[in-house]
């Protein structure tokens, strides 16, 4: 993972591309790449003050900057308008973590620790909640065929929907943070960075994380026209990925290391917090911008999302998993980023 901040060195290029009208193509990557450290070193930052803090607040804290990087980008699309990008990619990042990281963990833990086992309790809580984030984003999509006239009643609904999603949010946290730990907490300060150093890397980070995506985002329409793709494909499957990269590789390193159980913390967790907590706080977030955003949904990532949460639930119920499985998940996501990728433009 160290080798990871290397990637650091392409943020000062991506600036220099926008200063000095270098190809979009060439400036949207430069941006991606300097993302994926930035967002490891929010991780890592967060992880830090989380073990100084205690496992309550720190699992509140994690719960809140776990996903900075995908509601940072996510914000800064909605100031540009790019509200389809963005309901996109909150699709694409609850697809991608759970069928492409929980694939490929799957497959990785397998192939080398054959048959893994995980609480399934923890792992039936955790899809349960799935398929629920999957009713909450249906519903609004589907009652809106009935509301498109009804401007205020659309605003109501994904409002109203946004904010039982955050309560339902909290109250899952509340529950997870209150089931007995296997490990005893340490009575002594944890070792590591000081504090004050913690939160001033934190603080640069984050910085470096709106700059990075503020080029990016700039860079996202030319991008488009150049190389023919539409927005919808770049909100589903580039643009999850580079927020999520950092996070992907330690899901799949703890499964590598035989802790699959962590690793579904991970990658269930993470889809958990798109759904239920970065999408609810978007939809408020866009009520500072003209345009706003509806939890309304196309066919098209309503398929898929439905798709991914029976598969994951499936996958789930009998606490073991093998390669195979893994496979499956990773077959799943190629057959989606396929079919998107073939979408015409004006889905």
């Amino acid at each position: 993972m160290k080798y990871i901040r290397l990637l650091l060195i392409f943020l000062p290029f991506a600036v220099l591309g926008r200063l000095f009208g270098w190809s979009p193509i060439v400036t949207f990557a430069f941006a991606g790449l300097s993302i994926v450290p930035l967002a490891e070193i929010i991780g890592e930052a967060t992880e830090t003050l989380a073990e100084r803090i205690g496992p309550r607040l720190g699992g509140l804290l994690n719960a809140t900057l776990g996903n900075a990087a995908e509601l940072i980008i996510a914000i800064l699309a909605l100031k540009e308008g790019l509200v389809e990008l963005v309901k996109a990619s909150i699709v694409g990042s609850i697809l991608g973590n759970l069928l492409l990281v929980t694939g490929l963990s799957i497959l990785v833990g397998g192939l080398r620790n054959g048959i893994q086992q995980f609480d399934r309790r923890v792992a039936s809580t955790n899809a349960t909640l799935v398929i629920l984030s999957f009713i909450a984003i249906g519903v609004p999509s589907l009652f809106d065929i009935e509301l498109v006239e009804h401007a205020h009643s659309e605003l109501l609904l994904s409002e109203g929907t946004a904010a039982i999603m955050l309560v339902l949010y909290g109250l899952s946290l509340a529950y997870t943070m209150g089931l007995p730990h296997s490990k005893p907490e340490p009575d002594h300060e944890p070792v590591g960075r000081p504090l004050a150093a913690t939160v001033g890397v934190l603080t640069a980070a984050t910085v470096g994380i709106v700059i990075a995506s503020e080029l990016l985002v700039g860079s996202v329409e030319p991008v488009i026209e150049e190389l023919g793709w539409t927005e919808f494909f770049v909100g589903v499957i580039i643009v999850p990925i580079i927020g999520n990269v950092a996070e992907h590789l330690v899901a799949v390193q703890v499964a590598a290391d035989d802790k699959m159980e962590l690793s579904l913390a991970v990658s269930l967790g993470s889809s958990l917090q798109i759904a239920l907590f970065v999408a609810p706080v978007l939809v408020f977030a866009s009520l500072f911008f003209p345009q706003k955003l509806l939890l309304v949904f196309n066919q098209y990532e309503l398929i898929a999302v439905s798709s991914a949460s029976m598969v994951i639930a499936l996958v789930s119920l009998d606490g073991e998993s093998n390669w195979l499985e893994g496979a499956m998940l990773l077959a799943v996501y190629l057959i989606l980023a396929l079919a998107f990728y073939v979408l015409p433009v004006g889905v």
